[in-house]
C-alpha cells in the first residue's frame, strides 16, 4: 500500500527543488547582507555627518517601503533601462528574476541588519570603551578585541530573527516567476487545482523555521554559557565569590 500522497508522488521532486531555490536565495542574501549591513552600520555610527545621513537614508527607505514593492522596482525597473544595463554588460545579470530577487532581498536585509548590528555595539556598556583606554589600548584594538565579541552576542538573537524573517519573505520571489517553494507549489495548484499542496509547502516552511530556531538556540546557549554560570546561585563562580 502506498502511504505517499499521490500530489507528492508526482510533485515531490518539484518541492524540493524549489525548497533548494529557496534555501539559495536567502542565505545568499543574508550573507551578502551581512557584509553591505556592516559598512552601513558603520556609516551610521560614523562622525561624517555626510556618511550618516548616507546611512540614515538607505536604512529608512529600505525598512519603510514594502519588500514587494522593492521586488517590482528591480524586476520590472530594470527592463525599462536594457539598453543602458547591455552597454555597461550587466543585462545577463538583471534579465535573471532570481538575480533580481537576489539583489532586492540583499539589500532589503541589509538594512535591518545595519540596525541589528548598531544596536549590538551601542548595547555594550560605555565602561568599556573607558577601560580600554585606560589601558592604553587603541580605539580600533578595543573595538576589535574588547567591543565587536560582546555586540556579537547581543545582536546574536536578533540576527537570527532576521533570517526566519527573510526566510518567510522569500515567498514573494515567486511573484516574478522565480520558481522557489512557493513558485513550484502555485505550479502544482495550478496542474491540479489541490489547495492541500499548499499544505505541503507550509509545512517544509514550518521545518525550515523550526530547524533554524532550534540551531540558534543551541548556538546561543553555547555562546553565553559562561554568563549562564554566573547567573546560576550555586555555580563555581557563584561559589567562588
Amino acid at each position: 500500500m502506498n502511504i505517499v500522497p499521490d500530489i507528492l508522488a508526482r510533485y515531490g521532486d518539484d518541492l524540493l527543488d524549489g525548497f533548494l531555490v529557496t534555501l539559495q536565495l536567502v542565505f545568499i542574501s543574508v550573507a551578502f547582507g551581512a557584509v553591505l549591513g556592516a559598512l552601513v552600520c558603520a556609516g551610521r555610527m560614523s562622525t561624517s555627518r555626510i556618511l550618516n545621513a548616507l546611512a540614515w537614508f538607505y536604512i529608512a527607505l529600505f525598512r519603510g517601503t514594502p519588500l514587494l514593492a522593492q521586488l517590482f522596482l528591480f524586476y520590472y525597473g530594470a527592463g525599462q533601462f536594457s539598453g543602458f544595463w547591455r552597454d555597461i554588460g550587466m543585462w545577463t545579470l538583471l534579465r535573471d528574476p532570481f538575480n533580481c530577487a537576489l539583489i532586492a532581498f540583499t539589500l532589503n536585509t541589509a538594512a535591518y541588519q545595519a540596525e541589528v548590528f548598531r544596536g549590538g555595539v551601542l548595547a555594550v556598556p560605555s565602561g568599556q570603551w573607558e577601560g580600554s583606554a585606560a589601558l592604553g589600548l587603541s580605539k580600533r584594538i578595543t573595538f576589535l578585541r574588547v567591543i565587536l565579541p560582546q555586540a556579537a552576542l547581543y545582536a546574536l538573537r536578533p540576527f537570527g530573527n532576521e533570517i526566519i524573517l527573510m526566510v518567510k519573505a522569500s515567498a514573494v520571489a515567486s511573484v516574478v516567476t522565480v520558481y522557489d517553494l512557493l513558485g513550484e507549489t502555485r505550479l502544482a495548484y495550478s496542474d491540479t487545482f489541490r489547495f492541500d499542496v499548499y499544505f505541503y509547502a507550509a509545512a517544509l516552511y514550518l521545518i525550515l523555521v523550526e530547524t533554524l530556531r532550534r540551531v540558534w538556540d543551541v548556538l546561543e546557549r553555547r555562546l553565553t554559557r559562561h554568563l549562564d554560570m554566573r547567573r546560576k546561585p550555586d555555580g563555581p563562580i557563584a561559589q567562588h565569590e
